[in-house]
């Protein structure tokens, strides 16, 4: 019998609807117990007794993949980023890796936009405020005023760059890959560096992969480049952000603010300065919010595996129909 490892945290309230499907298909299923993720040593403890896994941000460094290995044949990411697997281990060793892209482009592209109309129209401050006793009138701005610079035009910078544009903001973009001349023309988006795109935003959206030229893409330096006024946004990845220096940046007010749903460390440390500060929004790496992407990421996932380890599952739809 074929033995899994399931640990993605998103299917764990649903085991009753997935461990008779995975049994159906002849899969005898390991259930560890799991927070946001399972840590190096973690895995270790069930090294070589599983061939597949579904798994959520789980850390698949090279010295686990060895270790798991001859058994270990495919990795069903439940999501997009594969950031935590090591991906050029997996293809030596044979490992196969599968994912569910554009998973959440949709919600999360609308979370980008809910904290910038946050931050320009003041709405979290004023309700504090009311609620305070205070009858305080704080200014605001409106987008069509503001400046957006997004880091990473791939699925979802595109989808924050389309929305962005419906509120008449200049939109701005920086790749390292080269973006559909149709796209920029039909949204006018002008790409340029990093060094020329953060100086003119009011709103930086990171949207880029996470991977060793994108770690800690905003650090000291690139921060000390925004305006004064500028806000950051970060729903992609917790280590494209070097937080130690955004918090610096944000004590002496060289940026006005940030909206954070992902961390250097999740959960979020609570003695993280980030949990006292006023012009700070924060989310529990929840940008990804949908009940029905998660459903379609379930049994995407769920089919991943089956159809990797070589596993009839034509049936499938079946189930959740």
């Amino acid at each position: 019998m074929t033995t899994i490892l399931l640990t993605a945290p998103y299917m764990m309230p649903y085991l009753d609807r997935f461990l008779p499907v995975l049994k159906h298909y002849g899969l005898q299923v390991i259930v560890p117990k799991v927070e946001e993720r399972l840590e190096e040593e973690a895995i270790l403890a069930y090294a070589g007794k599983f061939e597949g896994t579904i798994c959520g941000d789980d850390r698949y460094s090279r010295r686990v993949l060895e270790a798991c290995l001859p058994a270990l044949k495919v990795i069903s990411k439940w999501g997009t980023g594969i950031d935590s697997i090591d991906q050029k281990a997996a293809a030596e060793l044979g490992i196969k890796i599968c994912n569910t892209p554009n998973a959440f482009t949709l919600p999360v592209s609308d979370s980008v936009l809910g904290y910038m109309l946050a931050f320009a129209r003041q709405q979290p401050w004023m309700d504090k405020a009311i609620k305070r006793g205070e009858w305080q009138k704080i200014p605001g701005k409106s987008l069509s005023e503001c400046t957006l610079g997004v880091i990473g035009v791939g699925n979802i910078g595109k989808a924050v760059l389309r929305r962005a544009s419906a509120f008449g903001m200049r939109l701005l973009g920086n790749d390292i890959q080269p973006i559909a001349p149709e796209f920029l023309a039909e949204f006018r988006v002008e790409m340029m560096s990093l060094d020329e795109m953060l100086p003119l935003c009011d709103f930086i959206s990171v949207n880029c992969d996470l991977n060793p030229s994108s770690q800690h893409i905003i650090n000291q330096k690139t921060l000390s480049l925004m305006k004064k006024g500028a806000v950051l946004i970060n729903s992609a990845r917790g280590p494209l952000v070097k937080e130690v220096d955004l918090i610096a940046a944000l004590e002496h007010k060289t940026i006005a603010g940030a909206a954070l749903d992902v961390f250097e460390v999740e959960p979020l440390p609570l003695d993280s300065p980030l949990m006292h500060m006023d012009n700070v929004m924060l989310a529990p790496h929840n940008t990804n919010s949908s009940p029905a992407a998660w459903e379609r990421v379930h049994w995407n996932t769920i089919r991943n595996l089956l159809t990797t380890l070589n596993i009839p599952c034509a049936d499938l739809n079946r189930f959740y129909e």
